[in-house]
């Protein structure tokens, strides 16, 4: 299914620049005084003539400039709104499907939860792991899994308007951004053998449960209790859907399965595949409580993905895997279940209501004393306004029963 892409178009502002010329007025200045009109022998008249021309010069100078200092502050309030205008940034363009993001929020695109376990993906499920783990803020969006990466993959996140797809992509990104690297402790023989076995489990051991599914495509539902209905947010029924879902990912796994090389051995040597990456797997652990000591790393998270798309199938569905798992590798259980316990406190919350975002706390519904306390308070304040109101009429009664009373006296003494 093609993903649909939101944008923020930018803002375009574009430069206008008008400024409104404001018409100087034609004022008559008084023409300075004519001193050889005036008779040589008065010296007292000159003088006051020539005051009279300089006080009149000054009146014109003065309304002169007047329009002239008048018509820069006209310029500047124009042109300030529009220098803002022209200054201001564009708007940032963000290719991501979440447009009212909020700043350093991870928001986290994957499957819909299921009855038996948060996601049938094990690199969703390791990544949202590997978030808990390290205790970063993060939201799933529910997209009723329309949306695949760029990528064409699931999972992947959003954080500030860019995208980040590919599990491991994901963790490591996050990793080096917010300093949370689970494998800092380790030495680097460690870091070697986590990179390889992570490797095997996510190259070798992965492709063999995804054959399974591929194979029994009906089991996959039935055992983890899926409900294409509310997992795609379709009002088709759910016969028409599992049909279909039946038919597509048989066919699709079967390819990739192929095209991985899994594909071509027979069931039986895959199955043996599978049970020998358990062993291992177990060897190292041994009676750890976490594969390189007491604390979880990188490793676990991708183990407790993987371990528990087996370990929380239905015990109704025959699998020879899990139960080899079950029978010979007890210390994988153990491991499985004390991840479970430190990153998914609200598991069963999880699974019963299908909420992806159950570590959100939610706004406290109102109480029933709450909504009756409410009431009587609206109760008592609608009466308290209607007592209000027949008190204010009686007042003007009682005046207008005082000034009907003062009137007829006035009458009785006028006759």
């Amino acid at each position: 299914m093609a993903s649909e892409v939101a944008q923020i178009p930018a803002e375009e502002t574009p430069a206008v620049a008008s400024a409104e010329k404001s018409e100087e007025p034609e004022k008559s200045v008084a023409p300075p005084a004519d001193s050889s009109a005036a008779p040589a022998a008065a010296p007292a008249v000159e003088k006051a003539e020539d005051a009279d021309g300089e006080k009149k010069d000054g009146e014109a100078g003065k309304q002169d400039k007047q329009p002239d200092s008048e018509e820069p502050k006209k310029d500047e309030a124009v042109a300030a709104p529009v220098a803002a205008k022209s200054e201001a940034p564009p708007a940032q363009k963000f290719n991501v499907h979440k447009t009212n993001f909020e700043k350093d929020i991870i928001y986290l695109y994957q499957f819909s939860r299921t009855p038996l376990l948060p996601s049938l993906s094990p690199y969703c499920l390791k990544v949202e792991t590997w978030l808990r783990l390290v205790g970063l803020k993060y939201e799933n969006v529910d997209h009723k899994m329309r949306f695949r990466s760029k990528k064409g993959q699931l999972p992947f996140i959003e954080l500030n308007g860019e995208e980040i797809a590919d599990s491991a992509i994901i963790i490591k990104e996050l990793s080096s951004k917010y300093e949370k690297n689970l494998d800092s402790g380790l030495t680097a023989e460690q870091r070697n053998v986590s990179y390889a076995t992570i490797a095997m489990l996510e190259n070798h051991l992965i492709w063999i449960i995804f054959y399974w599914r591929a194979k029994y495509p009906d089991n996959v539902l039935k055992g983890y209790k899926v409900n294409l209905q509310h997992a795609l947010g379709l009002r088709l029924p759910n016969s028409i859907l599992n049909f279909f879902f039946k038919i597509t990912f048989g066919r699709k796994g079967t390819k990739k399965l192929k095209a991985h090389g899994i594909g071509v051995h027979s069931a039986e040597e895959i199955e043996e595949f599978g049970k020998n990456d358990l062993k291992v797997l177990s060897e190292m652990l041994d009676c750890k409580p976490f594969f390189f000591g007491d604390e979880p790393t990188t490793l676990d998270v991708v183990a407790f993905a993987v371990l528990s798309q087996l370990h929380y199938l239905s015990k109704d569905i025959a699998y020879p895997l899990r139960d080899y798992m079950t029978e010979k590798c007890p210390n994988l259980i153990g491991h499985v279940s004390r991840m479970k316990d430190k990153c998914f406190p609200d598991w069963d919350e999880i699974c019963t209501k299908l909420d992806l975002n159950a570590h959100i706390p939610k706004p406290e519904p109102e109480t029933k004393e709450g909504k009756e306390g409410g009431e009587q308070e609206k109760s008592n304040e609608q009466e308290g306004t209607e007592g209000d109101k027949i008190e204010k009429e009686l007042e003007k009664d009682k005046s207008n029963e005082k000034e009907s009373t003062e009137e007829n006296k006035e009458k009785e003494e006028t006759k």
